[in-house]
């Protein structure tokens, strides 16, 4: 799922895990400056790549979720799993059904969700492929061009990267 403008001179592409309080902090922390500052303004193209970290049920529940809303809330419902991650992974499944309904789905619509197995399996299968041939390990971690960085990034790191990966481009 991405962000932004597709035709941007630099895609920043993040692993992460809604199930990862490490992704949750740099989602609350840092992302709305980086969103400000890149992806609002055209300059960056973001895209998220789903991993199962941390807390995998939660991660697979999130996403699952998060895609059977309308494209147009997936990224809305990432938010604000990431935002409310400690609540979620203490009451489960019902402070998820919040979220969902905010973004337009039904009780039922949500459990029916949960409950699919293909897609469960598609998001399994696509994590592990993506982990496997992009030599992720762990969450968040972060390609800006040829660049990986690992673990939660600050604002002034990504803007390096961001600078070196636009000087590549020369």
């Amino acid at each position: 799922m991405a962000l932004g403008n597709p035709r941007a001179r630099v895609t920043v592409i993040e692993y992460a895990s809604v199930g990862c309080p490490h992704c949750a902090v740099w989602a609350r922390t840092v992302f709305p400056a980086f969103k400000k500052k890149y992806i609002d303004t055209g300059k960056v193209r973001f895209v998220l790549r789903e991993m199962l970290t941390g807390d995998p049920a939660l991660a697979a529940a999130g996403f699952l979720t998060a895609r059977c809303a309308a494209p147009s809330k997936y990224f809305q419902i990432v938010e604000a799993i990431f935002a409310d991650q400690e609540q979620i992974a203490r009451r489960g499944a019902p402070a998820l059904l919040q979220i969902a309904q905010t973004a337009g789905l039904s009780e039922a619509q949500f459990v029916a969700c949960l409950k699919d197995e293909a897609a469960l399996k598609a998001l399994t299968d696509r994590t592990e492929l993506d982990a496997r041939e992009h030599g992720v390990n762990g969450t968040p971690t972060f390609f800006v061009g040829s660049l990986k960085l690992e673990n939660e990034q600050s604002l002034a790191e990504l803007d390096a990267a961001i600078a070196r990966a636009r000087r590549q481009q020369r």
